[in-house]
């Protein structure tokens, strides 16, 4: 698609005014009730359609289809985020009524740092073709290393602090509680951090490491950088109310590893065919229609496949129970 750059500004404009409604609704700590959360899990994921049938009237079908293939790769990359959310919110035992502050800041600064990446990646692609031969192989090594640790018998469930993280708790130092919302206090004569800030800084960075497949992935989709900062804008914005829907069934998706791993594998292959058709060798390529069936079908099975696993696990552990001693 050839945007303008009124165009670009413009959808920038519009969705920071999102941003900002959905900030000034939750401004107020509390806690998210399942019915607030599914309401506005609906508003974004209908603006996300919304804004991909406008791409269809605007652009036709191939911008549409991109944009809707990526956005549910990304969408389901953001739902195997939420695992780690979960752990870094037991991790600092925030407090139930603060966790939608955190998650909303959280994701912005997400927001902002994946623009980054995008338009960093943008023009790695336009100066060099053969970066599609590396994302190729990286989304392919890590649909393997999915597998692998899908199928441990036993998974980390504590969340290790990064590098960045400890680096800014040495320097800064951290208070010892939370105090509501603040993001700094003064404690003895000094300046520190509260764990409110820690676990926003945490939730950003996390989110810019999943960056490095799910950037990769979406360019295996189209390489148009404004289809590509729209549908991970909307895969974000809508986690945190996600987070609130579905984190009692987070549990039970037991195979979302797998279906991720066939995606990514999926799409580090349709990179790699789009590179060797870039190089002159004449080899079929993926087209987004089927991509996009693709993709559906697998997130289809995979959720299908986890909710049986899960209510067969239940079911023998109930009988398991019936049976044990009296």
């Amino acid at each position: 698609m050839n945007v303008s750059p009124s165009v670009w500004l413009l959808t920038v404009a519009a969705l920071c005014l999102l941003v900002g409604v959905d900030f000034l609704i939750g401004r107020k700590p509390h806690d998210v009730s399942l019915k607030e959360a599914g309401t506005w899990t609906v508003v974004w994921v209908v603006l996300a359609v919304l804004f991909g049938v406008g791409l269809w009237i605007v652009g036709g079908s191939g911008p549409a289809g991109e944009f809707f293939a990526g956005y549910l790769t990304e969408k389901s990359l953001s739902v195997d985020n939420l695992f780690v959310f979960v752990l870094i919110m037991s991790k600092f035992a925030v407090p139930s009524q603060y966790q939608q502050r955190v998650l909303m800041v959280g994701v912005l600064m997400a927001l902002v740092l994946r623009g980054v990446f995008i338009a960093a990646g943008a023009a790695i692609i336009s100066a060099f073709s053969w970066v599609f031969y590396l994302f190729g192989a990286f989304l392919i090594w890590t649909a393997w290393k999915l597998i692998q640790d899908a199928r441990k018998e036993e998974h980390e469930e504590e969340y290790q602090e990064n590098k960045l993280l400890k680096l800014a708790e040495r320097r800064f130092g951290v208070a010892d509680r939370y105090h509501g919302t603040k993001l700094f206090v003064t404690e003895n004569g000094k300046r520190v951090m509260t764990p409110m800030l820690v676990v926003m800084l945490a939730i950003g960075s996390t989110d810019v490491l999943f960056a490095l497949d799910s950037i990769p992935a979406i360019y295996g989709l189209t390489q148009d950088p404004y289809i590509v900062f729209t549908a991970n804008a909307f895969a974000l914005m809508g986690l945190r109310q996600l987070y609130f829907l579905i984190g009692g069934l987070l549990k039970k998706l037991v195979h979302l590893s797998y279906g991720l791993a066939i995606i990514l594998g999926f799409i580090g292959v349709k990179l790699f065919l789009h590179a060797l058709h870039e190089s002159g060798v004449p080899v079929p390529e993926i087209g987004i229609p089927f991509s996009l069936g693709f993709i559906v079908l697998v997130l289809a099975v995979t959720t299908f496949t986890s909710l049986r696993a899960s209510k067969r696990q239940q079911a023998e552990e109930a009988t398991r129970d019936d049976a044990g001693p009296r």
